[in-house]
């Protein structure tokens, strides 16, 4: 894999790094996940007065922050008179995950990886099957970084 520089990241990719490693940035947007996930009904959406309650900050800095994360694509906005409504936008998240799976996968990752390069190795192998074996080690990759993760989340509780 060719490491890319500066503009030439996907959506983007070095200003996304510097929009996420903002601790009140990662807070807004965790507090988005967990509307997704914890109000089903929602469609993921809540208010900006809900995230100032939620993480005790002034409205002015949640909608500074909240205006970087819009800019950045990681969150979208729907307005109803004066109000507005966030939601997470994975995309350019989804970017970043693909960009980070192969630094911080497990040693079976890795080995998946192994093992689909030496599939792509095999003689006999069409297009179809090799694309096939990349799609299978990246999906393996993935879950073991999911795994790792929930894993990791649950050790620090």
């Amino acid at each position: 894999m060719v490491l890319l520089a500066g503009n030439d990241y996907p959506w983007g990719m070095a200003d996304i790094f510097d929009v996420v490693a903002d601790t009140t940035r990662r807070d807004i947007l965790a507090v988005l996940l967990d509307r997704e996930t914890s109000v089903p009904g929602s469609g993921g959406e809540i208010s900006v007065s809900e995230i100032v309650a939620t993480l005790g900050l002034s409205q002015p800095t949640v909608s500074k922050h909240l205006k970087v994360l819009r800019e950045a694509g990681l969150v979208g906005v729907r307005e109803k008179g004066q109000h507005r409504f966030y939601h997470l936008d994975r995309g350019p998240l989804e970017v970043i995950e693909d960009w980070l799976i192969p630094f911080v996968s497990s040693d079976a990752a890795a080995d998946a990886a192994t093992l689909a390069g030496a599939a792509a190795s095999e003689p006999g192998l069409n297009d179809d099957q090799l694309a096939l074996a990349s799609r299978i080690g990246k999906a393996f990759a993935e879950t073991a970084h999911q795994v790792t993760s929930v894993v990791g989340q649950k050790k620090r509780r």
